[in-house]
């Protein structure tokens, strides 16, 4: 069911930008709905599509560069290898979906909500960042840069191989998810909960480098140990 405020749902089509802007036009500034569209490799960078809701929906190869595209909802879509660098998506939620190597490169992501979402690839790098969330997220070698997780509770989050570089982990709680073989280089996990994630192999050194004033448990901090070769009564 639509809204006042919310256009009739457009269903089952392959729509280019022509078909998107006549949409815009014919719809007199509601919010417009799609379900189970295809706008795959089609160019929409620019477009105000703010306040629109996209379900089941596919845009592999699809460009957003410079969007505006706020207040979005995304379920179950795929978009591999999108592009919304610079696209403004504050408050832009995603739940579901396939979005691995996509790119958010300077985009706008204040307040945005990633759930239940594949980020394999994915390159966030320079986005605004600010109160950005993730949960059940799988984000294996994503470019993450200088993001801060500061206060943050991260649950089932899987960095193993992602570009953790800069970024702050000040006081954040891990549960679920792993870090295995994540670039960790400039990261800050002061007074952070590491207890309930997955480490993978950590060399003594990196405990200073990296982990220093993080809390770990007592099973992460016995496998550590015996990687030494070190046996502990």
């Amino acid at each position: 069911m639509h809204t006042d405020t919310e256009a009739a749902p457009t269903i089952g089509l392959a729509l280019d930008r022509t078909a998107v802007v006549d949409q815009l036009g014919a719809h007199g500034g509601r919010a417009l709905r799609f379900e189970r569209c295809s706008f795959d490799h089609q160019d929409l960078g620019g477009l105000a599509l703010s306040g629109a809701r996209f379900v089941a929906c596919s845009f592999e190869g699809t460009a957003f560069e410079k969007a505006a595209l706020a207040r979005t909802r995304w379920a179950g879509c795929r978009a591999p290898f999108a592009r919304f660098d610079m696209a403004d998506l504050t408050e832009a939620q995603f739940e579901g979906g396939d979005y691995n190597n996509a790119s958010w490169s300077r985009a706008r992501l204040s307040a945005a909500a990633f759930s239940e979402t594949k980020l394999t690839g994915a390159s966030f790098h320079q986005a605004q960042a600010l109160g950005l969330r993730f949960s059940a997220a799988i984000l294996v070698s994503a470019d993450l840069r200088g993001i801060s997780f500061r206060k943050a509770r991260l649950e089932g989050l899987n960095f193993a191989e992602a570009d953790l570089g800069g970024c702050d982990f000040t006081q954040a709680v891990l549960v679920g998810g792993s870090l295995r073989g994540a670039n960790l280089k400039g990261c800050t996990f002061r007074d952070a909960d590491l207890s309930g994630t997955e480490l993978g192999a950590v060399q003594v050194g990196e405990l200073t480098q990296h982990f220093k004033g993080c809390t770990l448990s007592t099973e992460q901090a016995a496998g550590i140990v015996a990687a030494l070769g070190i046996t502990v009564l």
